[in-house]
């Protein structure tokens, strides 16, 4: 146990949940005497004059707003502390928001010693564990950030479709989202997406793997995910410090990243590129998004020339596109990596389930097309030559004049030649 903190520390509100703590805490080794009489306003009060304990239990009985109360005391509580809750609302939804908020544990009055015990030892079993050591730390990391040319072509889908490629294939994954306000990780997995982001950008300070393991919504033993719904009267006010310290917490806890980014994050923090591997840019076959896949990768190699681009083009209808795939290629000076075609049907019954695209329709082409990039992703993530490629790692196409002027002077004459039949 660290500098001179006190392993443990609790606040109870009423004597009789003390009398049957206290003999485990004796039990453990602790001092009885850390067992302070008073709920978690006391706690509050306490701790933001003195140090935070290792593990610190707290009763939220006479607490009228646990949550928001329970998010006062993060802002007094040191870095690192493990926090079990008791209470007596019996309440799965409240048991899942304290738990995303952060909390380790939630125990239900009347307490019992067995429970009590088996709840601390596992509070410092997670304390204990090490942590940013060789042997806490993966064998490999691979980072990718998903970034749409567009809105509205299915990046966002992709992500969280890739992320659950991975988790199946036992690779701990993670997924950060860094839509603040609008970003659908959490959602897409019909899961809430909790505080865990939003209290990162807050205090960066307080990031480390314990945060980590706190903070982050788990959707099956592999994924984890890490979103946020902040208020959209709440404009995003940080430096990406915070994006920075998550990612290299991932690295310590995850074999893959997947980092779901929009692109004005790239303008506003270029550096969060800094540690990714694979930059997946999904476009569609519309002239915008040719325009902005050129202006991104000309960005990409100026910013991020060590990562590298795979594009795919999303949503796919042959005959229904506004550009021809040849034309495209040609505007933008090299290949498309993967094609994956559009199903309208297996988006919806996927939004319906709440699953991923790929766990809802298992048997769609587009699933075929989704797994075919994610295993280009770990190919190309696992590469270790530091040779310089140029952007696209592909030779110029022939018909590298051939650039967006023609392609809108084509569409225009389309235009023309419709009005006047």
């Amino acid at each position: 146990m660290p500098g001179n903190r006190d392993p443990f520390a609790a606040f109870i509100c009423d004597e009789t949940a003390l009398d049957v703590l206290r003999p485990v805490v004796i039990e453990l080794g602790w001092q009885p005497e850390k067992c302070n009489k008073g709920g978690l306003r006391n706690a509050i009060q306490s701790l933001s004059v003195s140090a935070s304990p290792n593990i610190l239990m707290v009763d939220l009985s006479e607490s009228g707003d646990p949550l928001n109360d329970i998010n006062a005391l993060a802002e007094v509580c040191e870095p690192g502390t493990v926090v079990i809750a008791i209470g007596q609302v019996n309440d799965v939804r409240l048991y899942r928001d304290l738990l995303a908020s952060g909390i380790h544990d939630y125990l239900l009055k009347p307490l019992s010693a067995s429970v009590l015990r088996d709840s601390l030892n596992a509070a410092q079993a997670v304390f204990m564990a090490p942590r940013g050591g060789e042997a806490d730390q993966v064998k490999r990391h691979i980072s990718t950030a998903v970034v749409g040319t567009r809105g509205g072509v299915g990046a966002s889908t992709l992500a969280t479709s890739l992320a659950w490629i991975y988790a199946e294939k036992h690779m701990p994954t993670a997924l950060l989202d860094l839509d603040v306000h609008f970003g659908v990780g959490a959602l897409t997995l019909d899961l809430e997406p909790g505080r865990g982001l939003t209290d990162a950008i807050d205090n960066p300070s307080r990031i480390d793997g314990l945060f980590i393991e706190r903070a982050m919504i788990r959707a099956n033993d592999n994924l984890a995910i890490l979103s946020a719904e902040a208020p959209i009267n709440s404009p995003l006010m940080t430096d990406g410090s915070a994006f920075l310290q998550l990612q290299e917490e991932f690295r310590h806890a995850f074999e893959m990243t997947l980092v779901d980014m929009p692109r004005n994050m790239l303008i506003n923090f270029p550096h969060l590129l800094n540690d990714v591997n694979v930059v997946t840019l999904v476009t569609e076959m519309t002239l915008a998004s040719a325009r902005d896949t050129i202006r991104i990768l000309s960005w990409l190699k100026t910013n991020a020339a060590h990562a590298t681009p795979v594009i795919v083009a999303n949503k796919v209808q042959p005959g229904m596109q506004e550009i021809s795939k040849a034309d495209f290629e040609a505007s933008i000076e090299r290949s498309i990596d993967v094609s994956i075609p559009y199903d309208a049907k297996a988006a919806v019954n996927a939004a319906k389930l709440g699953k991923t695209f790929v766990d809802a329709n298992g048997s769609s082409k587009a699933t075929g097309a989704i797994k075919q990039l994610s295993s280009r992703i770990i190919g190309l993530g696992d590469e270790e030559s530091d040779e310089a490629l140029d952007v696209g790692g592909n030779k110029k196409s022939l018909l590298g004049s051939f650039d967006i002027k023609s392609l809108l002077a084509k569409k225009d004459k389309a235009q023309f030649e419709n009005a006047g039949e």
